[in-house]
Parts: structure tokens; C-alpha cells; sequence
């Protein structure tokens, strides 16, 4: 495996800080988040529902043509 360059391990480390203080700031305010664990979305979180909601109905507004 390549050894990473500097500048891209310090992006890499900014970014996982910045989601990490982000993530608290939810824990804090109480506010659920949305992550991806084995390729798929999860909720995580006091407030978090307990399974996503149903995706909403398609009007005949927004309904593609045929």
C-alpha cells in the first residue's frame, strides 16, 4: 500500500474532525443523525425514529410523463 502524502492526511484529518465535532453538536442539541454503516443509512440518536418514514405518494403534480 502507497504511503499517503501529507497534505491529503491532513484533509483526511480536518474532514473526520469536522464531522466528529459536527456529530456532537447533534448529541448535544438532541438532534438525530443520518450515517452509513455497511452501505446503508442509519439513524442514530436519542430522538432517532425507530425506521425511516414511507417516502411520500407522488402527486399527479409531480408524476413524470409517459
Amino acid at each position: 500500500m502507497t504511503p499517503t502524502p501529507p497534505d491529503s492526511q491532513q484533509i483526511l484529518e480536518a474532514l473526520r474532525k469536522a464531522v466528529a465535532d459536527d456529530l456532537e453538536r447533534k448529541r448535544r442539541l438532541g438532534h438525530y443523525a443520518v450515517i452509513c454503516r455497511d452501505g446503508k443509512p442509519m439513524l442514530i440518536g436519542e430522538d432517532a425514529p425507530t425506521y425511516p418514514a414511507p417516502p411520500s405518494k407522488r402527486t399527479k403534480r409531480n408524476r413524470p410523463k409517459a
